[in-house]
């Protein structure tokens, strides 16, 4: 009665964050979390992880790849709260110090099947020439104490931002059990998964 009747729908995330495009800085890696609703669950998986450090392609694209997997569970009863994947990329400055290089984020694609998504990222910054001068001098560039702001928007207007790099995720979505509730996905909800490949969907 329970399978026939499903009171939760299930959203299955694999895929890698890629590469980034940085031209300006080198030997990068990334930290990856999700932001989502209070309906929302994991159930199995990751919810956040650090890559590898990876150094600049030697071909004329100059990208930094991390070909980092993501693999991730989530049930819910309400589409609302739909789950993001926040990202926060992190370098070396001039003295060595472990400095923010950008954040981003971006919602997990809605609708089943192979996605790619490329996200523009942003660095917070210094508020006066003195501050800016500061914090280069002492290592401590600004930065947010908890990630996870970047995919709110209460009190972001108040930060002063530049942008600067780009980040390319590749996502294979699969959800489960939302037609039976009532939710309308587009031409592929999955009911049943037989094993582990992935539906073909629309590319992006």
């Amino acid at each position: 009665m329970a399978a026939a009747n499903p009171s939760v729908f299930l959203l299955m995330v694999n895929g890698q964050v890629e590469s980034a495009q940085f031209p300006e800085y080198d030997d990068l890696y990334c930290k990856y979390c999700f932001v989502y609703g209070q309906d929302w669950a994991p159930t199995a998986g990751l919810e956040e992880g650090i890559s590898q450090i990876t150094s600049k392609s030697q071909d004329v694209r100059r990208a930094l790849v991390w070909n980092f997997p993501i693999d991730v569970t989530f049930k819910s009863t309400n589409p609302f709260g739909w789950p993001q994947i926040v990202l926060s990329v992190y370098g070396p400055d001039v003295f060595g110090n472990d400095v923010v290089r950008g954040y981003g984020a971006v919602h997990v694609p809605f609708s089943p099947g192979r996605h790619k998504r490329t996200i523009p990222m942003f660095v917070p910054e210094s508020t006066s020439k003195l501050q800016k001068f500061t914090s280069w001098f002492m290592g401590r560039r600004p930065e947010y104490t908890d990630p996870k702001v970047v995919a709110q928007g209460e009190g972001r207007e108040v930060t002063r931002v530049h942008s600067q790099g780009f980040v390319t995720l590749l996502f294979n979505v699969v959800t489960k059990d939302m037609r039976k509730l009532g939710y309308d996905t587009g031409p592929a909800d999955i009911h049943g998964i037989p094993g582990p490949s992935l539906p073909q969907g629309i590319p992006r």
